[in-house]
């Protein structure tokens, strides 16, 4: 009976010291991968930095009054340089305000078409443009990485391990861009209409239009034929067509033509509809 005792705590014991040693030694290969993401992103690094100064002497050479934009640029540069042995955030931190002045310095560029069709120009912002590609690449491969550490470092039981050795949580590389990161305003303007222009004028249904507006059909000067629309009107067989006479006034009482177009209301309330036979109704009084 001791002997199964024994034997059953030296296997709990030889367990846990493997679990121990599996999860220490994933802890060191998760910290030298995170390293070696670190190192591809440094590379890329220097080279943008290698990039800048015959980026800023070719722009230079066209904008020539853009001297402050190329201070700052090269200001910024040493500014990054000087910060490589710092943490992720530091870095980053740094290089978020060289990448905004190297965007400034590009938006100036616009001004200049000469410049924008200078071939070495043209080769250095299609490097500066690969090589950003590839930092943003490596960024997330890096972020990647350590989000995975850090995770093993917080829960349990790895975090007995992370604790007993000292294996702290590391720093995500996060370039804080203000342009990205912005809400974009988005403005349709006014519906139907050119931005600039003002929109055209809605018809305003009267008390008795359907508020449809009835185009004019070519060569419709004079008389207008064709069955009016009125509630419960119908054309009696033989009957000839309504016509009516545009006028520049509204019709007075006692004449026997309807003055002005055709009555949008129709013929007055209660009035019998036109019999065969009978005229149509013209508006008379």
């Amino acid at each position: 009976m001791l002997t199964f005792v024994v034997i059953a705590v030296v296997a709990v014991v030889v367990i846990v010291g493997i679990a121990l040693i599996v999860s220490y030694n994933r802890f060191v290969k998760q910290r030298n991968l995170i390293q070696e993401s670190w190192r591809q992103i440094d590379v890329e690094l220097h080279r943008r930095y290698d990039l800048i100064p015959n980026l800023v002497e070719t722009v230079r050479a066209y904008a020539a009054h853009e001297r402050h934009v190329f201070e700052e640029v090269a200001r910024l540069r040493t500014q990054a340089v000087n910060v490589q042995g710092a943490p992720p955030e530091q870095r980053a931190a740094a290089e978020t305000e060289l990448s905004g002045a190297l965007r400034q310095m590009m938006i100036s560029v616009e001004a200049y078409p000469q410049l924008q069709s200078n071939q070495n120009f043209l080769n250095l912002q299609r490097e500066l443009t690969d090589t950003e590609d590839r930092i943003a690449a490596g960024r997330r491969f890096f972020n990647a990485n350590v989000g995975d550490y850090n995770t093993r470092v917080e829960a349990f039981p790895s975090n007995l391990i992370a604790n007993g050795f000292k294996f702290e949580k590391a720093g995500y590389f996060e370039v804080d861009d203000e342009q990205v990161r912005s809400v974009p305003q988005v403005s349709f303007g006014t519906i139907g209409s050119v931005a600039g222009e003002q929109a055209p004028p809605q018809m305003q249904p009267g008390p008795h239009s359907s508020g449809q507006i009835q185009p004019q059909l070519p060569g419709d000067q004079g008389n207008y034929q064709g069955q009016p629309q009125f509630p419960g009107y119908q054309q009696q067989p033989g009957q000839p067509p309504y016509q009516g006479q545009p006028s520049q006034g509204q019709g007075q009482p006692g004449q026997g033509q309807y003055q002005g177009g055709p009555p949008v209301g129709g013929p007055p309330a209660g009035s019998p509809g036109p019999q065969d036979g009978q005229p149509p109704f013209t508006g008379g009084h």
